[in-house]
């Protein structure tokens, strides 16, 4: 049996435990822990060291999902996730254009550890407000090569469309 590891990764709240609670067949493992400072207080809960998620594709290949804290103060977790990674998604929250940045600096810092394939998942784009993943290549001066996809991480066919180009992405590097 072949197992694929993927990690998702993103700024704070951008939409990463999500994303692997709408696909897991199994229960998440997550350490999401209750946020105390009020500045911070997007949602109630945070992730601390990591999701963990698996999908079995079929009878030989099994898919392990990594999500990483979001949050600069766990950032020591990152490279951890990375090792042995696949490949990796970096979500962004499509509605929020003050987290683009911090976004484009994950991205920058995950492509130093490994040279993977990626892709970029522009999340909330069901929301009204939500920059379109041509736009957010823009802002975020996302190379054509890489792509941008669209997503809505509380849709499990949106999460599995990004996590399949990915997968080719993947399968397509190990050819070569």
């Amino acid at each position: 049996m072949q197992t694929v590891k993927m990690v998702v990764t993103g700024p704070y709240s951008a939409g990463k435990t999500q994303f692997i609670r709408t696909i897991s067949e199994i229960d998440v493992v997550s350490t999401e822990r209750k946020i105390t400072a009020q500045a911070e207080r997007i949602k109630d809960q945070t992730t601390v060291a990591m999701d963990f998620g698996r999908i079995t594709i079929d009878d030989d290949l099994v898919l392990y999902l990594f999500g990483t804290p979001g949050q600069r103060r766990f950032d020591f977790m990152w490279e951890i996730l990375t090792e042995g990674m696949l490949g990796f998604v970096v979500l962004i929250d499509s509605v929020r254009p003050e987290t683009f940045r911090e976004a484009k600096h994950i991205l920058e810092i995950f492509r130093g550890y490994a040279e993977t394939p990626y892709i970029v998942a522009a999340n909330k784009q069901d929301l009204p407000d939500a920059w379109s993943p041509d736009d957010l290549r823009i802002a975020l001066k996302i190379d054509r090569s890489v792509k941008v996809l669209p997503l809505v991480a509380t849709d499990k066919e949106s999460v599995k469309q990004v996590l399949l180009e990915l997968l080719y992405s993947i399968l397509e590097n190990m050819e070569e």
